[in-house]
């Protein structure tokens, strides 16, 4: 039995250098379902973003919101109990990118917009959280090599993986399951991949933590 048919809408989220985008095509490769994907890249201000991150958050932001807006509509054409789908963002978490991003005014613009947007997206039925330290980001962006990336500081990447954690340790509308994600590397061992999906499969609760020791 997939696990997707106990989970028809997996949604895979964590920091950028998490591999959350690797991890949500390989589990849609492998079980043959939708791939919904964040398509950063699409985003004009991204690269300018990590160059004058003051200047060019707000543009940043609400290019994402929107963009946020379409997949929603794509979402909700899906059936998914005849097509499931695997996601690598949700739209309840765009609010802590741009509290940690934007100033109060800003912050104030962006609120107002998502309010006026009035998006309802699908809850996802698990949300597969790659909760991964600072020392790992930093060494898989570079292994990546995307020459914007390169600009990220590290202090960023500290305030941004402390805020996804404290988002998903309170999150409590979906189920969720926490990966202790620092020697869980899907791209170099493929036995990793075989041993998170086990781990969904036994997933039993609303919230569960997974600490694999590969040792």
């Amino acid at each position: 039995m997939s696990i997707f048919n106990k989970f028809p809408f997996i949604v895979v989220e964590g920091p950028i250098g998490s591999g959350k985008t690797t991890l949500a095509r390989m589990l849609a490769e492998k079980f043959s379902t939708q791939l919904l994907t964040e398509k950063a890249e699409e985003n004009p201000f991204l690269a300018r973003f990590y160059d004058d991150p003051k200047r060019y958050a707000l543009q940043t932001q609400i290019f994402f919101l929107f963009q946020r807006a379409r997949q929603i509509a794509d979402i909700s054409q899906i059936d998914m109990f005849s097509q499931p789908i695997t996601a690598d963002f949700f739209l309840e978490k765009d609010p802590l990118f741009a509290r940690l991003n934007l100033n109060d005014e800003e912050y104030a613009l962006y609120h107002q917009i998502f309010q006026h947007l009035q998006l309802e997206s699908p809850k996802p039925d698990l949300v597969i959280y790659l909760q991964t330290p600072v020392s790992a980001l930093t060494e898989r962006i570079a292994e990546r090599n995307i020459k914007y990336e390169n600009n990220i500081q590290p202090e960023y990447l500290e305030r941004l993986a402390i805020a996804y954690s404290e988002y998903f340790h309170t999150y409590d509308a979906a189920p969720v399951l926490i990966v202790n994600n620092e020697k869980l590397n899907i791209i170099k061992d493929e036995a990793a991949l075989n041993l998170l999906v086990d781990r969904i499969d036994q997933f039993q609760g609303r919230r569960e933590y997974f600490n694999p020791n590969f040792e």
